[in-house]
């Protein structure tokens, strides 16, 4: 299938996390042309700081497959992973990572995407920028705006 499918797929994830006020970035795990783990944003909803959509659904394929090793998996993910989740993408043997959006708002952040370019590069995943780039940017941008009026 093709890469907008699954990334719709990921949106539907993120539009969870945004309904329950929760930061809107959704993640699915593809194996096979088959989604084997989904999964959305709940770091307010558990308390829990590492519970981005990454790690959740890296969580969840490994459950399903058995293992910690996601070999022959790709991760779509509606933006750019942080830095903690760039690290667990590497550790799970993720093959191929395609991303909805970016995560640039100042320099800082643009040296920590150069580094994760590099990053994924070194450790052989094949990375996509851009897959229904303006529909994973707009749920960010109407979630933050939403957010700074209250």
């Amino acid at each position: 299938m093709e890469n907008s499918y699954y990334m719709k797929e990921a949106l539907k994830e993120a539009n969870k996390a945004y309904e329950k006020g929760e930061t809107p970035i959704g993640a699915v795990i593809v194996k096979n042309n088959e989604i084997i783990a989904r999964a959305h944003n709940l770091t307010e909803t558990l308390n829990d700081c590492t519970a981005h959509a990454e790690v959740l659904a890296i969580r969840q394929a490994s459950e399903k497959l058995g293992g910690w090793r996601l070999v022959d998996c790709d991760l779509y993910v509606t933006m750019e992973p942080c830095i903690m989740c760039s690290g667990a993408i590497v550790h799970s043997r993720i093959k191929k990572l395609i991303i909805g959006t970016k995560h640039i708002k100042n320099a800082y952040t643009e040296k920590q995407h150069e580094f994760k370019i590099d990053y994924y590069k070194y450790n052989n995943i094949e990375t996509t920028f851009g897959v229904l780039q303006e529909e994973c940017s707009n749920i960010l941008q109407e979630f933050f705006k939403n957010l700074r009026k209250r």
